[in-house]
């Protein structure tokens, strides 16, 4: 059953207010509604011991300017949801909006569903949030949907995904490549109410350009050359569930108008086909570059980009995670030891101190990739800090370099006697995620230094990442 809650209703045509509140008493709401700025005010001063949840604000009003009116509500945004009702002509300013703290923004004319369910997601927030500052306090924990690690950073993100799970509103992850943004948007998904319908992942990075279109929103038969059946594509898909969109930023910009289009209307249109169909999906997003540097350059518009970052969330490298190090990197060999069959001691003082010393610069998945090699070149019990050496050098193995990498592209004596006894793909592996870690996570850049195409980039590692949980 939905939570009741009070909303209140800025809208200075009276049939449009009226349309809006009954369709929210309909589902239980209490609805109040002001027709201008200075009753909104008013109404708000009248509420202040018990706030509204929710707020649907028209930015044409008859005495102000909607935007003005909001950026001069001081602590509104800290105690309602507003949510920014906006003609289509007016995006830009809804987005002016959303930068002030609005939760999110309807185009008119609004569609009862719409308007309903994002209302509930809003009040729902509130809800969660209203928890925290009440007080709710959570023990600090090792293990959270994937993740491992007890420091106060990762509290911080466990915290945040429990409290933004039950949004619709979209989520945009952001962190260095490795730190486990796919981890995070499972795990929002196995804590919201969309737990039984499906997790759909795309990798805008790793599909053509003249395919990523068909693969997220599907195509007809006979649509193009090679359409020889129809598919639904990777929206309709999550319809009930979760889409998450990784690599956002190396999506096409003429793409990136579709998908603002769908994000506005919750509606989708196949490749080849005139007929726009409706789609329930939460949607998030996630990369490893800096969003706001890509919309500087040009490459990432700006209104699509506030359009998906109504929630933030930002990944800490693991180099920031103290101690996460060494939980993360027992768990790995418990893990790897127990599906290779072998038996391994707990890591010792020695080796600790050397994980601790490196600056891990390919994140959790360099100290996956690590962990792992050790389990399955080596015997045990016993491990050496030889056996985990890694191509990032750190201060207690000087010595290491990558192949290429030292002077006259000669091999140093430390890495020689890592690579004893590997494979020709584990040594092609290790370099792949060295050159990603020295790209500062850019897939693009890391497959020009190797003189790969970025699609082999991702193909590689998808299959490694099937190799690892199987």
């Amino acid at each position: 059953m939905s939570t009741i809650a009070r909303i209140l209703v800025v809208e200075d045509i009276a049939s449009l207010a009226m349309t809006y509140a009954a369709q929210l008493e309909a589902i239980g709401h209490k609805v109040d509604i002001a027709d201008c700025g200075t009753a909104a005010s008013a109404a708000i001063a009248a509420a202040d011991t018990q706030p509204y949840d929710v707020m649907l604000l028209d930015l044409q009003l008859p005495d102000c300017d909607g935007l003005d009116w909001l950026a001069a509500a001081e602590g509104l945004l800290a105690k309602t949801s507003v949510i920014v009702v906006t003609a289509d002509g007016s995006v830009s300013r809804a987005i002016e909006a959303m930068r002030l703290g609005a939760y999110d923004f309807l185009v008119k004319p609004l569609a009862a569903e719409r308007l309903t369910t994002t209302v509930r997601n809003a009040v729902e927030r509130r809800r969660l949030e209203r928890e925290v500052e009440a007080g709710r306090k959570l023990v600090a924990r090792d293990r959270f949907q994937g993740f491992v690690g007890r420091s106060n950073l990762m509290q911080t993100v466990y915290r945040t995904i429990e409290s933004v799970a039950d949004s619709r509103a979209t989520v945009f992850i952001t962190g260095e490549s490795g730190t486990g943004k796919e981890v995070a948007a499972e795990a929002i998904h196995q804590c919201s109410r969309r737990k039984t319908g499906r997790f759909v992942a795309i990798n805008c990075g790793a599909i053509p350009e003249n395919l990523l279109e068909s693969e997220l929103f599907g195509h007809l038969k006979g649509a193009f050359t090679g359409a020889i059946e129809n598919r639904i594509g990777a929206a309709a898909e999550a319809d009930g569930g979760t889409l998450f969109l990784d690599e956002i930023c190396e999506m096409e910009l003429k793409l990136q108008v579709k998908l603002l289009r769908f994000l506005q209307t919750g509606m989708i249109q196949r490749v080849g086909s005139s007929r726009a169909e409706p789609v329930d999906v939460r949607v998030i997003c996630a990369t490893n570059r800096d969003p706001a540097a890509e919309v500087a350059a040009g490459r990432f518009r700006e209104d699509l980009y506030y359009r998906l970052a109504v929630i933030p969330l930002e990944l800490p490298p693991l180099r920031d995670r103290g101690d996460d190090v060494l939980l993360l990197a027992q768990d790995f060999l418990d893990r790897f030891a127990e599906q290779e069959n072998k038996h391994f001691n707990p890591l010792d003082e020695t080796v600790a101190n050397a994980l601790m010393a490196s600056n891990w610069p390919g994140n959790v998945r360099e100290l996956q990739n690590v962990i792992r090699r050790a389990v399955v070149m080596n015997p045990g019990p016993a491990l050496s800090v030889t056996a985990f050496a890694t191509p990032s050098a750190t201060p207690a193995q000087p010595g290491m370099t990558i192949a290429g990498e030292a002077a006259g592209h000669e091999t140093s004596p430390l890495l020689a006697d890592a690579l004893a006894g590997m494979t020709l793909d584990a040594i092609e592996r290790w370099a792949i995620e060295a050159a990603i870690a020295r790209s500062g996570g850019n897939m693009r850049k890391a497959a020009h230094t190797l003189g790969l195409s970025p699609s082999t980039l991702y193909r590689k590692r998808e299959r490694w990442a099937d190799t690892l949980t199987q």
